[in-house]
């Protein structure tokens, strides 16, 4: 699979891309090691908009692929976002994944990868047309994923049926919902033009915000600081860890949570979530069991494709978690249509004020008026004169 060429053959640029690689089979843990100009190496089937995002967000200076980019499954979204962005994506024999290393400097010249002056493999470049392609075809195979839906919903159903229906294994809580709204915030979908729709809401109505995985850090970006962190802590940075916020961990329902090892040496606690939901739906079922009053979800899908989006291992946990909370739950654009904001004290001081001045305004215009003003300008023409002469 692997030749060499001779020194001196490399050009001085690279149409496809070049730059350091990052390897990890799991690109949500990925996304946070990644820099500006890194080529991320992912092995992720059907990509989805959410990790293309923050691959986006990255600033990464292209995308290798293992797996399908797009198998035709459904219609994801990933790789329409990565070429939107002017980042190339190509697909790759998943064997490659064995041969690259940490850290290699890699580049991309139109079907071929290379390594320095070693050339690694072919690739398949994705381009717009492609992708348009395929994925109009991906839209027939939807049928098909409602199918499957339904399978799993019944297994989800039977694994998590204490949950739903009775809150079994919620972890206690220090921080209150009861009566209070909720923010919670995943870092998905719009999530940031979403927090921008919430700026007035958050002031005014002073929510608990949780945020969700690496929703987390999009609060503290955001300048808010989240009350309660919820989900994966491979997920979140330190600073988010040790932001005094509420500490509670997304586990497997058999097994130990990874990463409290971490916690450990950073000297906070946590509570402890066992689940096979989402971290976005635990936070849902939590927040409602617990009491609030409203949830509005920042960064969830709004749209038919990004629910198919989520993938298998998601979408029941997502479809059934937003009928049992659903009488709580709003989005945030309907919460920036309907959202009243509440008169604030110096807005009613500056109607008076304005209204007074146009009354005096009135009252001078008057003969009677005239006088009272004239006989107030004497008073305090007096008053100031004597002022200045007692302190001369």
């Amino acid at each position: 699979m692997r030749t060499s060429v001779p020194k001196g053959s490399r050009r001085d640029s690279f149409p496809g891309g070049s730059g350091v690689a990052r390897l990890d089979r799991r690109t949500r843990s990925l996304v946070r090691r990644l820099r500006p100009g890194d080529i991320a190496v992912i092995d992720h089937i059907d990509l989805d908009r959410a990790n293309a995002e923050a691959m986006v967000g990255a600033q990464v200076a292209a995308v290798i692929n293992v797996a399908p980019s797009i198998s035709g499954r459904y219609p994801n979204l990933g790789p329409q976002i990565l070429l939107g962005a002017g980042i190339p994506l190509v697909d790759v024999d998943p064997a490659v994944f064995g041969l690259l290393r940490e850290g290699d400097r890699l580049r991309i010249e139109g079907d071929r990868l290379w390594r320095d002056e070693e050339l690694i493999c072919r690739v398949l470049p994705l381009d717009a047309e492609t992708v348009a392609t395929a994925t109009a075809a991906a839209r027939g195979g939807m049928a098909s994923q409602l199918e499957a839906f339904s399978v799993n919903a019944m297994e989800f159903i039977r694994r998590e049926q204490g949950l739903l229906l009775d809150g079994v294994g919620m972890p206690p809580m220090k921080t209150s919902l009861e009566g209070r709204p909720v923010v919670i915030v995943t870092r998905t979908y719009d999530y940031a033009a979403d927090l921008h729709r919430m700026k007035r809401f958050i002031r005014e109505t002073e929510p608990v915000l949780i945020g969700v995985d690496a929703g987390a850090d999009a609060l503290l970006e955001a300048g808010y600081t989240p009350q309660v962190v919820l989900g994966d802590l491979d997920t979140m940075s330190d600073d988010v860890l040790c932001s005094g916020a509420e500490v509670i961990v997304r586990a497997p329902l058999e097994g130990r949570a990874s990463g409290i090892d971490r916690l450990e040496r950073l000297g906070v606690t946590c509570q402890v979530f066992p689940t096979s939901t989402a971290s976005a739906d635990a936070a849902m079922l939590l927040a409602d069991a617990r009491g609030a009053r409203l949830i509005v979800t920042v960064g969830s899908h709004a749209s038919l494709e990004e629910f198919l989006d989520e993938g298998h291992s998601s979408m029941a946990s997502t479809f059934l978690t937003r009928l049992r909370v659903g009488r709580t739950l709003v989005d945030p654009r309907a919460v920036q249509r309907l959202y009243q904001s509440r008169v604030q004290t110096w807005q009613l001081l500056l109607v008076a004020l304005a209204g007074l001045l146009a009354v005096a305004l009135a009252v001078s215009a008057t003969p009677i008026g005239q006088g009272w003003f004239g006989d107030l300008f004497s008073a305090v023409e007096d008053a100031w004169t004597g002022t200045m002469g007692w302190l001369w």
